[in-house]
């Protein structure tokens, strides 16, 4: 069978694309959050907003703080939903949260996709398997290391994104915090709820798991449903990495055409439908055993359902990449200036 190996993209596609974004951006440089302040349309709530601003715009509200307000309460009353915190605190760095301090909410989103005159912004997926301290495994990470890492980006401002939130993200409907990193980790071992969820618990921080099915329950070696239920309860989300953890396009000797189609078929879906009820929920995310992928599995990987498909090539994510063929980081060094520098999250080049 004749195999069309790595993503072959409709370029023109994606020059539409692009262009379309460029047009928006020199249209409207914001976009509006669709929600409006406080209790809208009703005059009582115009006057208790008017009390609390000491100056409002259509584009942002100077505002005194009471002193028992955070970004989220904030972002909750001021712009509709809670998760849109990153605006005022991406306006605010700095600023300490207390009795008669002014802050800045904006009423408008960033640039959709991360698009500016000076550049596009870039989404970087890191990408974990195992944590330990015995293991000699390139893949494996020390817990002492990982902490690191995750306090290097709550330090720095980095803001951890579910993997979902990259849908609108990469359909050019919405805007993500300009330090935006998605943390992913494979297969499902145990020490991910040992040593990986208390230490993102910590920062405040979720992953994406991306588990195989096959490995799912093993005693002591993989997490169990009930601990992956628990993680989920805490904003974790959760994948397919397939039923076997099998390299999807390799054809094997003894197989036909047919019969190898309908082997990755069911890697792809019957892992979608028993994670799907499991968990209660629709699985849209999939990361590529070995990073492998062709026409022929993107195609079924559509077919089956999925919105976002996950390699192992180094880089970022701007907003017209192929949300099918995503590219992570596989942190594969334990040195923190290794970690600093997968996380590029902008591309300069003049728009203008």
């Amino acid at each position: 069978m004749k195999k069309r190996v790595g993503l072959q993209r409709k370029s023109s596609a994606g020059a539409i694309f692009f262009a379309i974004g460029l047009c928006l951006l020199f249209l409207s440089s914001c976009v509006t959050t669709g929600t409006t302040p406080d209790s809208a349309g009703t005059k009582d709530g115009d006057k208790q907003q008017e009390k609390s601003a000491v100056y409002q715009s259509e584009d942002y509200i100077l505002y005194e703080l009471k002193g028992d307000e955070t970004p989220e309460s904030l972002a909750r009353r001021f712009l509709g939903d809670p998760k849109k915190k990153w605006l005022i605190e991406d306006n605010n760095e700095g600023i300490r949260y207390e009795k008669g301090q002014l802050i800045v909410i904006p009423l408008k989103e960033e640039p959709r996709g991360g698009l500016t005159v000076s550049g596009y912004q870039k989404i970087p997926i890191l990408t974990y398997h195992r944590f330990g301290k015995k293991s000699k495994s390139r893949l494996s990470i020390p817990g002492q290391v990982f902490d690191q890492q995750m306090a290097y980006l709550k330090e720095n401002g980095y803001r951890v994104i579910p993997i979902s939130d990259l849908i609108a993200f990469m359909q050019f409907n919405t805007a993500l915090p300009k330090k935006a990193v998605v943390i992913t980790i494979d297969d499902g071992y145990r020490s991910v709820y040992d040593t990986a969820f208390p230490i993102l618990k910590k920062y405040g921080f979720a992953a994406t798991l991306f588990i195989y099915l096959d490995f799912i329950g093993i005693p002591g070696s993989s997490v169990t449903w009930e601990q992956l239920t628990e993680m989920k309860s805490s904003g974790f989300e959760v994948g397919s990495h397939t039923l076997s953890h099998c390299n999807l396009t390799k054809q094997r000797k003894d197989e036909s055409d047919k019969v190898y189609i309908e082997r990755v078929e069911k890697e792809l879906v019957l892992s979608k439908q028993i994670i799907d009820k499991k968990l209660n929920q629709n699985t849209v995310a999939i990361a590529f055993p070995y990073g492998a992928y062709n026409q022929e599995v993107l195609d079924l990987c559509e077919k089956a359902g999925y919105k976002l498909g996950l390699s192992v090539k180094r880089g970022g994510n701007p907003f017209f990449s192929n949300p099918l063929s995503l590219k992570r980081s596989q942190l594969l060094k334990r040195d923190l200036k290794y970690f600093i520098k997968n996380l590029d999250t902008f591309h300069e080049v003049s728009l203008r």
